[in-house]
């Protein structure tokens, strides 16, 4: 392995025709592909697969442990009782490019809710913020971690996010359940992790808990098949966990998604008034990446969203087939309301 000097420039082939570039500014490191420039954290503290290749593991874990000891605890605005929440140490993955051959990889359904985090007693959000299930839907959960997705069904992303984001602990939370897919504080391999999670579930038997089932992929064309299946369902796409690897925090190569649309986040700067049959609705959302680049999203909503559409400053999730050269989302999609995203950095102007 090698580093990559200040100021120095390296390519690595990507799964289009274009090569990324991994530069290395004042020992802020950084990489063009999708994977390092939609993470919803500081440029500071991104990785991806690209700089694991080139500078290797050890360095790459090295840099992002220094950060995490050395960054002050977030806080939650308005917590007026001491330095707030810290993130959970979640798992995160990168987006497959064809370029990892995934035989014998553990697949599953990549599920279409919101993220939480057990931490033995309560739900934790990716940002750290509490979900406020109510007693009765944790119910024989266990004093360990787990890892897993409040999930309301296929197709019913928005329906999931407008419970949890709700403060009152309401019975509205009987139409989701608690899909466990690993087990963070078992030091073992990912078949060990899954295996307790069956476990606890089948021999304590939440009520509102279960765990996610896994098989072994057997080769690109098993996974196209399923791949297909599942997005013929409603569902978002898969997730293949490399055998034998152990729980790490942050975006590691162990951990990948894939999917036929590829997704980002944006913040809404305005509403096009609608015409036609949307006439006195919103017809289309202005946005904005992170990066400054706008755009409109006119797709994807229902009639109730477009009579109360997401207010401006807010964060969505969309859906698009590629960038173009410009680096503008082609045939974008609202999904819904992102919970808990990074505030988007000021971004100059002309």
């Amino acid at each position: 392995m090698a580093d990559i000097a200040d100021g120095e420039q390296v390519e690595v082939k990507g799964s289009g025709k274009k090569p990324y570039i991994l530069k290395n500014t004042g020992g802020v490191y950084s990489c063009t592909c999708p994977a390092w420039r939609n993470q919803s954290v500081g440029i500071e503290r991104r990785t991806c697969k690209h700089l694991r290749k080139v500078r290797g593991d050890e360095a790459e874990n090295t840099r992002l442990g220094t950060l995490a000891a050395s960054a002050p605890l977030p806080s939650r605005e308005g917590d007026s009782e001491g330095p707030g929440v810290t993130a959970p140490p979640l798992l995160l993955a990168h987006p497959w490019e064809n370029d990892v051959e995934l035989t014998g990889w553990w697949m599953s359904e990549k599920l279409d809710g919101v993220r939480a985090y057990w931490d033995g007693k309560q739900f934790l959000s990716r940002q750290g913020n509490p979900f406020l299930a109510p007693e009765w839907f944790t119910a024989r959960l266990p004093d360990f971690p787990l890892d897993g997705e409040l999930f309301g069904g296929q197709r019913k992303f928005q329906h999931t996010v407008s419970i949890v984001r709700r403060q009152d602990r309401s019975d509205a939370w009987k139409s989701l359940a608690f899909v466990i897919f690993d087990a963070p504080g078992v030091d073992a391999p990912f078949e060990e992790r899954l295996a307790r999670c069956q476990r606890y579930v089948e021999d304590m038997a939440p009520p509102y808990a279960r765990w996610l089932p896994h098989e072994p992929c057997r080769d690109v064309a098993h996974l196209r098949a399923e791949l297909a299946r599942v997005e013929a369902l409603g569902g978002e796409g898969l997730m293949l966990r490399q055998p034998g690897s152990r729980y790490e925090a942050g975006r590691s190569p162990t951990l990948l998604k894939v999917k036929s649309f590829k997704d980002d986040e944006a913040r809404v700067v305005g509403h096009v008034a609608g015409a036609g049959r949307h006439k006195g609705r919103m017809g289309a959302l202005e946005v904005e990446l992170r990066d400054g680049t706008r755009f409109s999203v006119g797709t994807g909503f229902s009639d109730q969203e477009r009579r109360e559409p997401p207010a401006v400053g807010t964060i969505i999730t969309f859906r698009y087939q590629e960038l173009t050269d410009g680096g503008v989302p082609r045939f974008p999609s609202y999904v819904g309301v992102r919970l808990d995203a990074e505030p988007f950095p000021p971004v100059a102007r002309r």
